[in-house]
């Protein structure tokens, strides 16, 4: 059996044999059933059932979590150089409009001095 704390397994009677499922603890206070297989004739056969198909489950979970880590490694990684991309391209608007400015200054100037 697994120690693991987000699933555990519940192996309960039926009317018609042994009822195995597979649980998730989705909050403190409330449980789902991930997966489930009934008609065992015996309670050994169920939980046999239910340790394999658990060690199954974590086994993908943790793979599913290496794929969704590396999704998110990209898309921060993406986001960043986006971020980085659009600072760059504000300073660089920045700096052409407080040329213009200081070129619209100097023009200013220039006619002021000329008119005299």
């Amino acid at each position: 059996m697994s120690n693991n704390k987000k699933f555990a397994i519940r192996v309960t009677e039926k009317r018609n044999g042994w009822c195995a499922e597979i649980t998730r603890q989705v909050t403190s206070r409330k449980t789902s059933v991930s997966k489930r297989e009934a008609g065992f004739e015996t309670e050994a056969l169920a939980q046999e059932w239910a340790d394999k198909e658990l060690a199954g489950f974590i086994q993908n979970q943790a793979a599913r979590n290496e794929r969704k880590g590396e999704a998110r490694k990209v898309r921060v990684e993406r986001e960043e150089r986006l971020a980085q991309e659009a600072a760059e391209k504000k300073a660089r608007y920045e700096e052409a409009k407080r040329a213009a400015a200081a070129q619209a200054e100097l023009d200013d100037e220039d006619d002021f001095f000329d008119e005299e």
